[in-house]
Order: C-alpha cells, then sequence, then structure tokens
C-alpha cells in the first residue's frame, strides 16, 4: 500500500467540505468528547465527499462506527488499540493505521500487522500536552528500518518547510493538523501543501531513502 505525501487531519466532516475538493487526497477525520450520533452523521457526509473527490478517509478511533458506516480504513492511538476488537477490524475489511511514540508502543503496533505506523511527534506540537519530547528527523528514520514497506506516516509540528526533511528521512507522508486550520486562510495553505507535496506524489517509492533526494515528477493532472 502507498500512502499519498499529504496527509491531512481535521475534526469535522465542515472542514472535509470546505478542504478536501481543493486536492486532498488523504484525509483523518479526527473527532474527540462529541456524542456517537454525531460522529456517525459527520462519518457519512465526510465519506459521500471523500468517495467524490477520490480522497481516502480514515477515521479516528470510531473503529465500530466506521464499520457500520461502510468505512474501509482507521486510525487507532495505542489507548484505543488496547480496547479494540482488531479481529472485527480486520473481519469488516478495514486497513488499520496505529500512533506511536517509543519503541514499546512500536512492539505493539507491529503485533497488529498495521497499515501503517504513526510517530509523533516529530517537532513540537501545540495541538495537545505531551509526554514525549519530540522525536526528530534521526529517530523516523530509525523507525523505518524496523518497520521496512510498512507505510509510516510523521505527525507533529509540521509546517511547508519540514515537509522535504521528514520525506527524506523514511516517512511515507507528512500529517498535519493546526499549520492549516490554524491557519489565516486554511484554503490556501491547503493548496500550498498539495503543491509542495506534488513531486513526492509519483515518485518511486525507492526514491524515499535517507539522505537521497527525490526526483522531480509533474504534479498528476
Amino acid at each position: 500500500m502507498r500512502l499519498d505525501p499529504f496527509y491531512l487531519i481535521v475534526d469535522s466532516a465542515g472542514w472535509i467540505e470546505r478542504l478536501v475538493p481543493i486536492g486532498v487526497r488523504l484525509v483523518q477525520l479526527r473527532i474527540k468528547e462529541r456524542p456517537d450520533s454525531e460522529v456517525r452523521s459527520d462519518i457519512r457526509i465526510a465519506r459521500t465527499i471523500c468517495d467524490r473527490h477520490g480522497c481516502q478517509l480514515v477515521v479516528n478511533d470510531h473503529w465500530r462506527l466506521a464499520i457500520d458506516e461502510g468505512c474501509d480504513f482507521v486510525h487507532l492511538g495505542q489507548e484505543d488499540l488496547a480496547q479494540a476488537d482488531v479481529a472485527a477490524i480486520r473481519g469488516a475489511g478495514l486497513k488499520l493505521g496505529i500512533s506511536t511514540h517509543d519503541e514499546a508502543e512500536l512492539d505493539i503496533a507491529l503485533t497488529v500487522r498495521p497499515d501503517y505506523v504513526a510517530l509523533g511527534p516529530v517537532y513540537p506540537t501545540v495541538l495537545k500536552e505531551m509526554k514525549w519530547r519530540p522525536q526528530g528527523l534521526a529517530r523516523l528514520a530509525t523507525w523505518k528500518e524496523k518497520i521496512g514497506s510498512t507505510p509510516l506516516v510523521a505527525i507533529g509540528g509540521l509546517n511547508i518547510e519540514r515537509i522535504d526533511g521528514v520525506l527524506t528521512h523514511g516517512a511515507d507522508c507528512a500529517a498535519v493538523v493546526t499549520d492549516i486550520t490554524r491557519s489565516q486562510d486554511p484554503e490556501g495553505r491547503t493548496r500550498q501543501w498539495v503543491a509542495a507535496t506534488s513531486r513526492w506524489r509519483m515518485a518511486p517509492s525507492t526514491d524515499r531513502v535517507l539522505g537521497k533526494p527525490d526526483r522531480p515528477s509533474p504534479c498528476p493532472k
């Protein structure tokens, strides 16, 4: 499996409606502390929009609702993974991404054979308080060596200036939250992200190696 190099993370279907049509091809719906009825509604809206625009939707945490609503990808943090029915998720045909922050969590994640592994925070982040220090680019390279062909997602404190750094240190895609959602012009910032990742979008995965710059590729039409 190959991930789009630009991975948008938002907390509502409203954001997906605004930003996915701009050219987003991979988006996570991450909703916290809202009733299941509201989450279900947002998943339905998000799925319709993503299907219309050829975008892969990933549902954060709410794996039961994702199964019910016919989604095909979920993302779980470590606490949610401990409580989730992975057999049910796999039985429903869903792909699975897992968050990791240290080696113990990576070991746990690999036991369920995830479809991608996320590592963060790579840089300091304002999204939430975290007990882990910033991981840095070297840790990305280490993680990629450990997980091999499994896609690696870099998350935490990323902005456009840091895209090439994470992608040349082993990450297959760069996940972003606040650099877009707290921007004065989220639509404009999204266009910048789509453009900045365009040369990675069609490049052979073998080019994404530590220290080896990617060959420029045309943006797909």
